[in-house]
């Protein structure tokens, strides 16, 4: 190779480096800024879970991966314990959140903030091969407490409540 080739692939070699070195800082300074991904912040905290008035656990929700990403972590205090992780995906207009827990359960839910509440809605199959639709709502209340109602339903069918409960801060 000639003295300019060489000195034109160190120059190349060098910006490549710069570029690549500069480039995730500016990606990341740079993510998840946009309002969107502020509609589900009402539920960040460390919450005490009542069901029915009663102690249903404690929930922790953080803001992770430069805040792009809400963290879950529930634990009923008696064993069982769930991971969810949300996002708003600026793609598609939607937000997701796919839960997971120690009891093997998986649930993919997508869906968007409405009319002052963030509704998510998802397919389950159970172990008998049985579909069921999910539909979660978060909705902040007035005194700063957030309601969590989780309803299900199959072929279409009635919507049942399988959860209905209330976060107060810790």
């Amino acid at each position: 190779m000639t003295g300019d080739v060489i000195k034109h692939l160190r120059l190349v070699f060098c910006t490549l480096l710069i570029v690549g070195l500069t480039a995730p800082a500016v990606a990341q300074d740079n993510a998840c800024k946009a309002k969107q991904y502020r509609q589900f912040d009402f539920w960040l905290g460390t919450w005490a879970v009542l069901s029915n008035g009663k102690p249903a656990g404690t929930n922790v929700i953080k803001k992770t991966l430069n805040g792009c990403v809400l963290e879950e972590n529930y634990d009923t205090g008696t064993g069982y314990r769930g991971t969810s992780y949300s996002m708003y995906d600026f793609n598609t207009d939607l937000w997701h959140q796919t839960w997971v827990d120690n009891s093997g359960m998986l649930l993919v839910l997508d869906g968007g903030f409405d009319d002052g509440s963030m509704v998510l809605e998802g397919v389950t199959v159970d172990d008998k091969g049985d579909v069921y639709d999910n539909r979660i709502s978060w909705t902040p209340q007035d005194d700063g407490t957030v309601r969590q109602l989780w309803q299900a339903r199959k072929d279409d069918g009635e919507w049942t409540v399988i959860f209905d409960g209330l976060y107060r801060k810790k």
